[in-house]
Protein backbone atom coordinates (compact mmCIF):
# COMPACT_ATOMS: atom_id res chain seq x y z
CA UNK A 1 0.00 0.00 0.00
CA UNK A 2 1.04 2.85 -1.30
CA UNK A 3 0.10 6.81 0.65
CA UNK A 4 0.15 9.62 -1.48
CA UNK A 5 -0.94 13.01 -0.53
CA UNK A 6 -0.30 16.69 -0.13
CA UNK A 7 -1.94 17.65 3.07
CA UNK A 8 -2.21 15.14 6.03
CA UNK A 9 -0.26 14.19 9.05
CA UNK A 10 2.40 12.50 7.36
CA UNK A 11 3.12 15.64 5.16
CA UNK A 12 3.40 17.37 8.23
CA UNK A 13 5.51 15.32 9.92
CA UNK A 14 7.98 15.22 7.21
CA UNK A 15 8.07 18.66 7.33
CA UNK A 16 8.30 19.49 10.88
CA UNK A 17 11.08 17.06 10.95
CA UNK A 18 13.52 19.18 8.87
CA UNK A 19 11.77 22.74 9.87
CA UNK A 20 12.47 21.60 13.75
CA UNK A 21 16.07 21.95 13.67
CA UNK A 22 15.98 25.05 11.79
CA UNK A 23 13.74 26.92 14.14
CA UNK A 24 16.27 25.69 17.03
CA UNK A 25 19.38 27.04 15.30
CA UNK A 26 17.45 30.37 15.02
CA UNK A 27 16.25 30.39 18.64
CA UNK A 28 20.08 29.37 19.91
CA UNK A 29 21.34 32.37 17.27
CA UNK A 30 19.03 34.87 18.91
CA UNK A 31 18.60 34.06 22.79
CA UNK A 32 22.33 32.78 22.98
CA UNK A 33 21.85 32.31 26.98
CA UNK A 34 23.93 29.18 27.81
CA UNK A 35 20.82 27.37 29.85
CA UNK A 36 18.44 28.62 27.52
CA UNK A 37 20.00 26.91 24.24
CA UNK A 38 20.63 23.61 26.33
CA UNK A 39 17.21 23.47 26.81
CA UNK A 40 16.16 24.46 23.22
CA UNK A 41 18.33 22.35 21.59
CA UNK A 42 17.21 19.13 23.98
CA UNK A 43 13.45 20.33 23.43
CA UNK A 44 13.75 19.99 19.49
CA UNK A 45 15.80 16.98 19.81
CA UNK A 46 13.14 15.57 21.60
CA UNK A 47 10.41 16.57 19.10
CA UNK A 48 12.34 15.32 16.14
CA UNK A 49 12.49 11.81 17.65
CA UNK A 50 8.99 12.12 18.42
CA UNK A 51 8.10 13.04 14.73
CA UNK A 52 10.34 10.36 13.77
CA UNK A 53 9.12 7.62 15.52
CA UNK A 54 5.57 8.66 14.17
CA UNK A 55 6.73 8.25 10.82
CA UNK A 56 8.28 5.23 11.34
CA UNK A 57 4.75 4.06 12.39
CA UNK A 58 2.92 5.30 9.55
CA UNK A 59 5.94 3.46 7.25
CA UNK A 60 5.20 0.23 8.80
CA UNK A 61 1.47 1.25 8.12
CA UNK A 62 1.82 2.27 4.60
CA UNK A 63 5.03 1.07 3.49
CA UNK A 64 6.09 4.27 1.07
CA UNK A 65 4.71 7.59 1.73
CA UNK A 66 5.08 10.48 -1.19
CA UNK A 67 4.39 14.09 -0.22
CA UNK A 68 4.38 17.58 -1.79
CA UNK A 69 3.98 15.99 -5.73
CA UNK A 70 6.95 13.53 -4.72
CA UNK A 71 9.20 16.06 -3.77
CA UNK A 72 9.49 13.71 -0.28
CA UNK A 73 9.35 10.24 -0.66
CA UNK A 74 10.06 7.43 2.98
CA UNK A 75 10.40 3.75 3.11
CA UNK A 76 11.62 1.67 5.08
CA UNK A 77 14.64 1.80 4.31
CA UNK A 78 14.36 5.67 5.19
CA UNK A 79 12.80 4.87 7.93
CA UNK A 80 15.79 3.14 9.34
CA UNK A 81 18.28 6.24 8.92
CA UNK A 82 15.41 8.80 10.51
CA UNK A 83 15.71 6.32 13.58
CA UNK A 84 18.88 6.50 13.97
CA UNK A 85 19.22 10.37 12.98
CA UNK A 86 16.57 11.23 15.66
CA UNK A 87 17.57 8.56 19.05
CA UNK A 88 21.62 9.46 18.67
CA UNK A 89 20.69 13.02 17.83
CA UNK A 90 18.35 13.37 21.50
CA UNK A 91 21.01 11.91 23.25
CA UNK A 92 23.73 13.48 21.82
CA UNK A 93 21.73 16.94 22.68
CA UNK A 94 21.69 15.45 26.50
CA UNK A 95 25.35 14.36 26.63
CA UNK A 96 26.29 17.85 25.25
CA UNK A 97 24.89 19.89 28.21
CA UNK A 98 27.40 18.15 30.02
CA UNK A 99 30.83 17.71 27.54
CA UNK A 100 30.35 21.10 26.57
CA UNK A 101 29.27 22.39 29.97
CA UNK A 102 32.78 21.55 31.09
CA UNK A 103 34.26 22.63 28.17
CA UNK A 104 32.57 26.35 28.74
CA UNK A 105 33.84 25.67 33.04
CA UNK A 106 36.97 25.30 32.34
CA UNK A 107 37.16 28.18 29.38
CA UNK A 108 38.71 25.55 26.51
CA UNK A 109 35.25 27.70 24.83
CA UNK A 110 33.66 30.99 25.66
CA UNK A 111 29.65 31.87 24.75
CA UNK A 112 30.16 32.91 21.24
CA UNK A 113 32.10 29.11 20.68
CA UNK A 114 29.04 27.77 22.51
CA UNK A 115 26.50 29.52 20.41
CA UNK A 116 28.41 28.22 17.57
CA UNK A 117 28.30 24.60 18.64
CA UNK A 118 24.74 24.62 19.28
CA UNK A 119 23.84 26.43 15.82
CA UNK A 120 25.88 23.84 13.67
CA UNK A 121 24.46 21.30 16.02
CA UNK A 122 20.91 21.85 14.95
CA UNK A 123 22.11 22.35 11.59
CA UNK A 124 23.73 19.27 11.27
CA UNK A 125 20.64 17.38 12.20
CA UNK A 126 18.58 19.36 9.81
CA UNK A 127 21.07 18.25 6.99
CA UNK A 128 21.47 14.66 7.87
CA UNK A 129 17.23 14.06 8.23
CA UNK A 130 17.21 15.80 4.46
CA UNK A 131 19.30 13.17 3.42
CA UNK A 132 15.93 9.99 3.75
CA UNK A 133 13.62 11.82 2.69
CA UNK A 134 14.43 13.25 -0.44
CA UNK A 135 13.18 11.40 -3.55
CA UNK A 136 14.83 13.76 -5.77
CA UNK A 137 18.76 12.35 -5.87
CA UNK A 138 20.08 15.58 -6.89
CA UNK A 139 18.70 17.22 -3.67
CA UNK A 140 20.03 13.90 -1.66
CA UNK A 141 23.39 14.74 -3.52
CA UNK A 142 23.23 18.69 -2.03
CA UNK A 143 22.41 17.46 1.66
CA UNK A 144 24.98 15.04 1.88
CA UNK A 145 27.54 17.63 0.52
CA UNK A 146 25.73 20.23 3.23
CA UNK A 147 26.40 17.75 5.59
CA UNK A 148 30.47 18.00 4.95
CA UNK A 149 29.79 21.70 5.26
CA UNK A 150 28.14 21.88 8.71
CA UNK A 151 30.54 19.38 10.49
CA UNK A 152 33.79 21.31 9.11
CA UNK A 153 32.55 23.90 11.18
CA UNK A 154 31.89 22.12 14.22
CA UNK A 155 35.11 19.97 13.67
CA UNK A 156 37.31 23.46 13.74
CA UNK A 157 35.68 24.74 16.65
CA UNK A 158 38.19 24.85 18.97
CA UNK A 159 40.66 26.84 16.35
CA UNK A 160 43.46 24.62 17.31
CA UNK A 161 46.49 23.85 14.84
CA UNK A 162 45.15 20.29 14.53
CA UNK A 163 41.61 20.38 14.35
CA UNK A 164 42.13 23.09 11.52
CA UNK A 165 43.98 20.52 9.49
CA UNK A 166 41.69 17.73 10.56
CA UNK A 167 39.15 19.77 9.08
CA UNK A 168 40.70 21.01 5.87
CA UNK A 169 41.71 17.57 5.17
CA UNK A 170 38.19 16.16 5.61
CA UNK A 171 36.69 19.20 3.07
CA UNK A 172 39.35 18.58 0.73
CA UNK A 173 38.78 14.73 0.48
CA UNK A 174 35.06 14.67 1.35
CA UNK A 175 34.15 16.99 -1.37
CA UNK A 176 36.35 15.41 -4.05
CA UNK A 177 34.80 12.35 -2.99
CA UNK A 178 31.03 13.73 -2.89
CA UNK A 179 32.17 15.12 -6.55
CA UNK A 180 32.81 12.12 -7.97
CA UNK A 181 29.51 10.95 -6.44
CA UNK A 182 28.25 13.52 -8.38
CA UNK A 183 28.88 12.83 -11.53
CA UNK A 184 27.92 9.25 -10.98
CA UNK A 185 23.89 10.84 -10.25
CA UNK A 186 24.14 13.11 -13.47
CA UNK A 187 25.30 9.78 -15.29
CA UNK A 188 22.24 8.37 -13.93
CA UNK A 189 20.06 11.18 -15.09
CA UNK A 190 21.29 11.19 -18.46
CA UNK A 191 20.40 7.16 -19.22
CA UNK A 192 17.00 8.28 -17.55
CA UNK A 193 16.21 11.08 -19.76
CA UNK A 194 18.27 10.55 -23.49
CA UNK A 195 14.94 9.16 -24.68
CA UNK A 196 12.42 11.16 -22.70
CA UNK A 197 10.68 14.24 -23.96
CA UNK A 198 12.47 17.68 -22.62
CA UNK A 199 8.95 18.51 -20.61
CA UNK A 200 9.11 15.16 -18.33
CA UNK A 201 13.21 16.14 -17.82
CA UNK A 202 11.71 16.90 -14.22
CA UNK A 203 10.98 13.36 -12.64
CA UNK A 204 14.65 12.03 -14.23
CA UNK A 205 16.35 12.51 -10.90
CA UNK A 206 13.76 11.29 -8.74
CA UNK A 207 14.51 7.83 -7.33
CA UNK A 208 11.19 6.28 -7.67
CA UNK A 209 11.35 7.54 -11.35
CA UNK A 210 15.08 5.89 -11.37
CA UNK A 211 13.78 2.55 -10.44
CA UNK A 212 10.88 2.19 -12.61
CA UNK A 213 12.84 3.15 -15.70
CA UNK A 214 15.96 1.10 -14.77
CA UNK A 215 15.28 -2.05 -16.69
CA UNK A 216 16.13 -0.26 -19.95
CA UNK A 217 19.19 1.74 -18.98
CA UNK A 218 22.42 1.40 -20.92
CA UNK A 219 24.63 -1.19 -19.25
CA UNK A 220 27.93 0.35 -19.55
CA UNK A 221 27.10 3.71 -18.78
CA UNK A 222 25.28 2.10 -15.63
CA UNK A 223 28.39 0.23 -14.35
CA UNK A 224 30.31 3.29 -14.62
CA UNK A 225 27.69 5.29 -13.22
CA UNK A 226 27.74 3.26 -10.14
CA UNK A 227 31.63 3.28 -9.98
CA UNK A 228 31.69 7.00 -9.56
CA UNK A 229 29.32 6.58 -7.09
CA UNK A 230 30.73 4.05 -4.68
CA UNK A 231 33.96 5.58 -4.52
CA UNK A 232 32.27 9.37 -4.28
CA UNK A 233 29.98 8.18 -1.61
CA UNK A 234 32.26 5.81 -0.23
CA UNK A 235 34.61 8.24 0.37
CA UNK A 236 32.08 9.78 2.82
CA UNK A 237 30.80 6.49 4.39
CA UNK A 238 34.73 5.79 5.53
CA UNK A 239 35.31 3.01 3.10
CA UNK A 240 39.03 2.37 2.63
CA UNK A 241 40.92 3.23 0.44
CA UNK A 242 38.79 6.51 0.50
CA UNK A 243 38.48 6.91 4.53
CA UNK A 244 42.15 8.94 5.57
CA UNK A 245 40.29 11.53 6.45
CA UNK A 246 37.84 10.08 9.02
CA UNK A 247 40.39 9.34 11.76
CA UNK A 248 41.71 13.34 11.99
CA UNK A 249 38.34 14.52 11.27
CA UNK A 250 36.45 12.21 13.76
CA UNK A 251 38.84 12.28 16.62
CA UNK A 252 39.49 16.64 16.99
CA UNK A 253 35.33 16.88 17.03
CA UNK A 254 33.87 17.72 20.36
CA UNK A 255 32.64 13.99 20.91
CA UNK A 256 29.02 14.58 20.95
CA UNK A 257 29.78 15.19 17.69
CA UNK A 258 31.88 12.25 17.36
CA UNK A 259 29.12 9.90 18.15
CA UNK A 260 26.88 12.01 15.45
CA UNK A 261 29.64 11.74 12.60
CA UNK A 262 30.79 7.84 13.32
CA UNK A 263 27.39 6.76 14.39
CA UNK A 264 24.47 8.51 12.13
CA UNK A 265 26.82 10.97 8.97
CA UNK A 266 28.21 7.27 8.26
CA UNK A 267 25.16 6.00 7.16
CA UNK A 268 24.02 8.56 5.42
CA UNK A 269 26.39 8.84 2.72
CA UNK A 270 25.85 4.36 2.80
CA UNK A 271 22.13 5.49 2.39
CA UNK A 272 23.29 7.08 -1.47
CA UNK A 273 25.09 4.09 -1.95
CA UNK A 274 22.04 1.36 -1.42
CA UNK A 275 19.66 3.93 -3.40
CA UNK A 276 21.73 3.80 -5.87
CA UNK A 277 22.79 0.00 -5.66
CA UNK A 278 19.05 -1.19 -5.92
CA UNK A 279 18.95 1.24 -9.27
CA UNK A 280 21.94 -0.52 -10.75
CA UNK A 281 20.25 -4.30 -9.22
CA UNK A 282 17.14 -3.05 -11.31
CA UNK A 283 18.98 -2.24 -14.55
CA UNK A 284 21.78 -4.78 -14.37
CA UNK A 285 21.26 -7.29 -11.95
CA UNK A 286 23.38 -7.10 -8.52
CA UNK A 287 26.62 -9.07 -9.56
CA UNK A 288 28.36 -6.15 -10.34
CA UNK A 289 27.75 -3.99 -7.86
CA UNK A 290 27.25 -6.86 -5.19
CA UNK A 291 31.01 -7.52 -6.01
CA UNK A 292 32.67 -3.73 -6.07
CA UNK A 293 30.60 -3.21 -2.46
CA UNK A 294 32.38 -6.96 -1.19
CA UNK A 295 35.72 -5.77 -2.63
CA UNK A 296 35.43 -2.53 -1.05
CA UNK A 297 34.34 -3.71 2.59
CA UNK A 298 36.88 -6.20 2.62
CA UNK A 299 39.98 -3.84 2.59
CA UNK A 300 38.11 -1.46 4.86
CA UNK A 301 37.95 -4.12 7.34
CA UNK A 302 41.75 -5.23 6.91
CA UNK A 303 42.83 -1.56 6.93
CA UNK A 304 41.06 -1.23 10.22
CA UNK A 305 42.04 -4.42 11.39
CA UNK A 306 46.04 -3.09 11.12
CA UNK A 307 44.92 0.15 12.25
CA UNK A 308 43.17 -0.79 15.44
CA UNK A 309 46.12 -2.86 16.83
CA UNK A 310 48.70 -0.41 16.36
CA UNK A 311 46.47 2.68 17.57
CA UNK A 312 47.98 5.05 20.49
CA UNK A 313 44.89 7.39 20.76
CA UNK A 314 41.38 6.47 22.03
CA UNK A 315 39.22 8.48 19.23
CA UNK A 316 41.57 7.56 16.73
CA UNK A 317 40.83 3.86 17.67
CA UNK A 318 37.08 4.52 17.84
CA UNK A 319 37.13 6.15 14.26
CA UNK A 320 39.33 3.31 12.84
CA UNK A 321 36.95 1.02 14.18
CA UNK A 322 34.16 2.88 12.25
CA UNK A 323 35.86 1.84 9.19
CA UNK A 324 35.68 -1.58 10.06
CA UNK A 325 32.09 -1.61 10.95
CA UNK A 326 31.57 0.37 7.87
CA UNK A 327 32.99 -2.33 5.84
CA UNK A 328 31.13 -4.91 7.36
CA UNK A 329 28.04 -3.52 6.03
CA UNK A 330 29.53 -2.94 2.51
CA UNK A 331 30.58 -7.15 2.70
CA UNK A 332 26.86 -8.09 4.04
CA UNK A 333 24.91 -6.30 1.23
CA UNK A 334 28.08 -7.67 -1.27
CA UNK A 335 27.05 -11.12 0.00
CA UNK A 336 23.60 -10.59 -1.35
CA UNK A 337 21.20 -12.94 0.45
CA UNK A 338 18.42 -12.13 2.33
CA UNK A 339 20.29 -12.67 5.61
CA UNK A 340 23.16 -11.06 4.68
CA UNK A 341 21.34 -8.23 3.92
CA UNK A 342 19.06 -8.20 7.31
CA UNK A 343 21.89 -8.19 9.07
CA UNK A 344 23.70 -5.79 7.59
CA UNK A 345 20.63 -3.53 8.45
CA UNK A 346 20.18 -4.58 11.52
CA UNK A 347 24.31 -3.61 11.85
CA UNK A 348 23.56 0.07 10.68
CA UNK A 349 21.31 0.72 13.88
CA UNK A 350 23.74 -1.69 16.51
CA UNK A 351 26.75 0.37 15.04
CA UNK A 352 25.17 3.38 15.61
CA UNK A 353 24.18 2.61 19.25
CA UNK A 354 27.29 1.42 20.36
CA UNK A 355 29.64 3.54 18.85
CA UNK A 356 27.70 6.72 19.83
CA UNK A 357 27.86 5.18 23.74
CA UNK A 358 31.42 4.62 23.01
CA UNK A 359 32.40 8.35 22.24
CA UNK A 360 30.16 9.29 24.75
CA UNK A 361 32.50 7.36 27.40
CA UNK A 362 35.99 8.34 25.71
CA UNK A 363 34.89 12.17 26.06
CA UNK A 364 33.76 11.76 29.70
CA UNK A 365 37.13 9.65 30.14
CA UNK A 366 39.23 11.88 27.79
CA UNK A 367 37.46 14.86 30.55
CA UNK A 368 38.41 13.37 33.50
CA UNK A 369 42.17 11.98 32.60
CA UNK A 370 43.28 15.49 30.24
CA UNK A 371 44.54 13.00 27.89
CA UNK A 372 43.29 11.01 24.45
CA UNK A 373 46.24 8.79 25.23
CA UNK A 374 45.35 5.31 25.56
CA UNK A 375 49.00 4.37 26.97
CA UNK A 376 48.04 7.64 29.70
CA UNK A 377 45.25 6.05 30.74
CA UNK A 378 44.09 3.52 33.28
CA UNK A 379 42.14 2.12 35.73
CA UNK A 380 38.79 4.27 34.40
CA UNK A 381 36.45 1.55 36.05
CA UNK A 382 38.19 2.87 39.66
CA UNK A 383 38.12 6.02 39.38
CA UNK A 384 34.77 6.35 36.83
CA UNK A 385 32.76 3.21 37.67
CA UNK A 386 29.48 4.38 35.43
CA UNK A 387 31.72 5.74 32.86
CA UNK A 388 33.78 2.68 33.03
CA UNK A 389 31.00 0.15 33.26
CA UNK A 390 29.44 1.89 29.99
CA UNK A 391 32.86 1.90 27.94
CA UNK A 392 33.50 -1.96 28.81
CA UNK A 393 30.09 -2.54 27.90
CA UNK A 394 30.33 -0.47 24.77
CA UNK A 395 33.92 -2.13 24.25
CA UNK A 396 32.90 -5.84 24.21
CA UNK A 397 30.09 -5.40 21.84
CA UNK A 398 31.82 -3.42 19.72
CA UNK A 399 34.45 -6.34 18.86
CA UNK A 400 31.27 -8.76 19.05
CA UNK A 401 31.28 -10.57 21.70
CA UNK A 402 28.58 -12.09 23.10
CA UNK A 403 25.45 -11.55 24.47
CA UNK A 404 25.65 -7.87 23.23
CA UNK A 405 23.84 -6.70 20.09
CA UNK A 406 26.48 -6.90 17.05
CA UNK A 407 27.30 -10.18 17.89
CA UNK A 408 23.92 -11.01 16.44
CA UNK A 409 24.10 -8.85 13.37
CA UNK A 410 28.14 -9.58 12.67
CA UNK A 411 26.68 -13.27 13.11
CA UNK A 412 24.05 -13.18 10.13
CA UNK A 413 26.41 -11.28 8.37
CA UNK A 414 29.28 -14.15 8.33
CA UNK A 415 26.49 -16.81 7.95
CA UNK A 416 25.55 -14.95 5.02
CA UNK A 417 28.63 -15.54 3.45
CA UNK A 418 29.09 -18.99 3.68
CA UNK A 419 25.28 -19.49 2.48
CA UNK A 420 26.13 -17.49 -0.66
CA UNK A 421 29.62 -19.78 -0.91
CA UNK A 422 31.65 -16.28 -0.62
CA UNK A 423 34.33 -18.22 1.32
CA UNK A 424 37.49 -16.39 0.67
CA UNK A 425 35.80 -13.06 1.41
CA UNK A 426 34.27 -14.76 4.60
CA UNK A 427 37.47 -16.24 5.94
CA UNK A 428 39.08 -12.81 5.42
CA UNK A 429 36.55 -11.08 7.38
CA UNK A 430 37.17 -13.92 10.05
CA UNK A 431 40.57 -13.21 10.32
CA UNK A 432 40.76 -9.41 10.41
CA UNK A 433 37.57 -9.62 13.29
CA UNK A 434 40.10 -11.56 15.58
CA UNK A 435 42.91 -9.45 14.53
CA UNK A 436 40.65 -6.73 15.64
CA UNK A 437 39.20 -8.56 18.99
CA UNK A 438 42.73 -8.18 20.03
CA UNK A 439 44.00 -5.37 19.46
CA UNK A 440 40.65 -3.62 20.75
CA UNK A 441 40.66 -6.08 23.96
CA UNK A 442 44.19 -5.19 24.83
CA UNK A 443 43.45 -1.77 24.58
CA UNK A 444 39.89 -2.08 26.41
CA UNK A 445 41.19 -4.11 29.05
CA UNK A 446 44.33 -1.94 30.00
CA UNK A 447 41.98 1.03 29.74
CA UNK A 448 39.44 -0.41 32.63
CA UNK A 449 41.01 -1.93 34.86
CA UNK A 450 44.68 -0.76 35.03
CA UNK A 451 46.08 1.55 37.71
CA UNK A 452 45.58 4.97 37.62
CA UNK A 453 49.10 6.04 36.86
CA UNK A 454 47.89 9.23 38.16
CA UNK A 455 46.60 10.61 41.53
CA UNK A 456 42.36 11.65 39.87
CA UNK A 457 39.41 12.82 41.74
CA UNK A 458 37.08 9.72 41.80
CA UNK A 459 33.57 10.53 40.62
CA UNK A 460 31.88 10.36 37.49
CA UNK A 461 31.37 13.34 35.57
CA UNK A 462 27.42 14.28 36.73
CA UNK A 463 23.59 13.05 35.54
CA UNK A 464 23.44 14.57 31.77
CA UNK A 465 26.52 12.29 31.09
CA UNK A 466 25.47 9.00 32.48
CA UNK A 467 21.70 8.36 31.56
CA UNK A 468 22.61 9.18 27.63
CA UNK A 469 25.05 5.73 28.19
CA UNK A 470 22.94 3.80 30.59
CA UNK A 471 19.65 3.96 27.89
CA UNK A 472 22.54 2.97 25.16
CA UNK A 473 24.14 -0.07 27.62
CA UNK A 474 19.97 -1.03 27.67
CA UNK A 475 19.52 -1.09 24.11
CA UNK A 476 22.81 -2.82 23.63
CA UNK A 477 21.64 -5.44 26.56
CA UNK A 478 18.33 -5.80 24.76
CA UNK A 479 19.17 -5.52 21.37
CA UNK A 480 21.34 -8.57 21.76
CA UNK A 481 18.96 -11.41 22.53
CA UNK A 482 15.64 -9.73 21.08
CA UNK A 483 14.91 -7.83 17.86
CA UNK A 484 11.61 -5.48 19.13
CA UNK A 485 9.06 -6.76 16.14
CA UNK A 486 8.36 -3.14 14.85
CA UNK A 487 12.45 -2.79 13.98
CA UNK A 488 12.58 -5.95 12.88
CA UNK A 489 9.60 -5.45 10.35
CA UNK A 490 10.77 -2.38 9.30
CA UNK A 491 13.90 -4.40 8.51
CA UNK A 492 12.72 -7.21 6.62
CA UNK A 493 10.86 -4.91 4.40
CA UNK A 494 13.67 -2.44 3.74
CA UNK A 495 15.30 -6.09 2.63
CA UNK A 496 12.43 -6.63 0.25
CA UNK A 497 13.81 -3.36 -1.68
CA UNK A 498 17.06 -4.51 -1.93
CA UNK A 499 16.35 -7.77 -3.15
CA UNK A 500 13.02 -6.89 -5.12
CA UNK A 501 14.61 -5.19 -7.89
CA UNK A 502 17.20 -8.00 -8.70
CA UNK A 503 15.70 -8.76 -12.40
CA UNK A 504 18.80 -10.30 -13.82
CA UNK A 505 19.46 -13.24 -11.21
Amino acid sequence: MSLELFSSLESILILALIITPIISGVLVTFLKKKKIIELVTVFSSFLILIEGLILVNSILKYKTISVFDGIFYVDSLSGIIIITISLVGFLSSIYSISYMGKQYEKLIIDEKKLVRYYQGFNMFLFTMLLVPISNNMGIMWIAIEATTLVSVLLIMLYVKQSSIEASWKYLLIATVGLSLALFGTIFFYYVNTADVPLEEDALGMNWTNLVENASGFDPNLVKLAFIFIIVGFGTKAGLAPMHTWLPDAHSEAPSPISALLSGVLLNCAFYGILRFHIITSNSIGSHFSNTLLMILGVVSIGIAAASIYFQKDLKRMLAFSSVEHMGIVSVAIGFGSVIGIFGALLHIINHAVVKSLLFFASGSISQKFETKLISDTSGILRIMPITGFAFLIGGLAIVGMPPFNIFMSEFLVLSSGFESENFLPSMLVILFLVIIFAGFGKHLLKMVFGNPKQTIKKGDLGILSIIPMLILVSIIFVMGVYVPEPLQTLIEDTSQILLVGDLHN
